[in-house]
């Protein structure tokens, strides 16, 4: 049976580009969205470029009998999951601390950790009857630094990074690795759309002039997805340009165009 890999929210941007960075490896790809029509449509587009098998798979947030679902069909087909990409997340955009909803707070733990935490679990399951696996979080350089407005999102990306730790310790006797990718700023299409492209976004002004493109972080996550990191586990990647390793970021210098 080829190598497989399930990604989740990978419709679209970075979540597509890592689908289709391990299908460009031979790997059969599933993917999850919240819509099952847009990660089956993803699935098929991956699927007729690469020549892998590819299914999309409808993903219900918190949903624990979906989950187990998901990975049963897995099963049903004959697989036992070589990597599970955790890449979708709630960004909780615009949480004032001082008001916000707490149901409204606590969905991003719901999203970020705990549904995150299910999904890993599963995988696991399967990754154990055969003593090898490979878990890679997609998390964010705002787990280490913070922005406004964004408890709950920065809390759970921070949290992650101490989750996937445990799981690499917990799980690493069953031959599954546990790491994390740290983007920074992505050329996404809420960049494009210069909600960010401006003076005023201080992650703009990384050391090496530029912010990542989707297949940056895809190349990462194959990395802690793949063999070639065999003995890597309980470990960080951070994608950000440089953003943070420095104290104070230039903002005299021109933006690239």
């Amino acid at each position: 049976m080829k190598k497989s890999v399930f990604v989740t929210g990978a419709t679209n941007g970075t979540g597509f580009a890592i689908a289709s960075r391990f299908a460009k490896e031979g790997y059969d790809v599933f993917i999850g969205s919240r819509t099952g029509e847009s990660a089956q449509s993803a699935a098929e587009a991956i699927q007729s470029q690469y020549g892998v098998f590819a299914k999309g798979y409808e993903t219900k947030i918190f949903d624990e009998e979906n989950v187990k679902s998901i990975f049963s069909d897995i099963r049903s087909m004959g697989y036992l999951l070589d990597t599970l990409v955790l890449n979708a997340a709630n960004l909780g955009i615009g949480q004032n601390s001082l008001d916000v909803d707490i149901a409204e707070f606590m969905n991003v733990f719901n999203t970020n950790i705990g549904w995150n935490f299910m999904m890993a679990r599963e995988a696991a399951k399967q990754m154990m009857e055969k003593h090898s696996g490979s878990i890679v979080f997609i998390t964010s350089n705002s787990a280490l630094r913070v922005t406004e407005n964004r408890c709950a999102y920065c809390s759970s990306k921070s949290a992650i990074l101490a989750m996937s730790k445990s799981l690499a310790v917990d799980f690493g006797k069953y031959g599954i690795r546990s790491n994390c990718v740290l983007p920074g700023m992505i050329k996404t299409e809420r960049w494009q759309s210069n909600l960010n492209n401006c003076k005023y976004s201080l992650p703009n002004y990384t050391p090496i002039g530029d912010i990542a493109e989707f297949e940056d972080v895809a190349n990462a996550a194959w990395y802690f997805g793949s063999h070639e990191s065999r003995n890597t586990t309980g470990a960080e990647l951070v994608v950000d340009g440089g953003m943070l390793a420095q104290l104070t970021p230039n903002i005299n210098r021109e933006l690239w165009t």
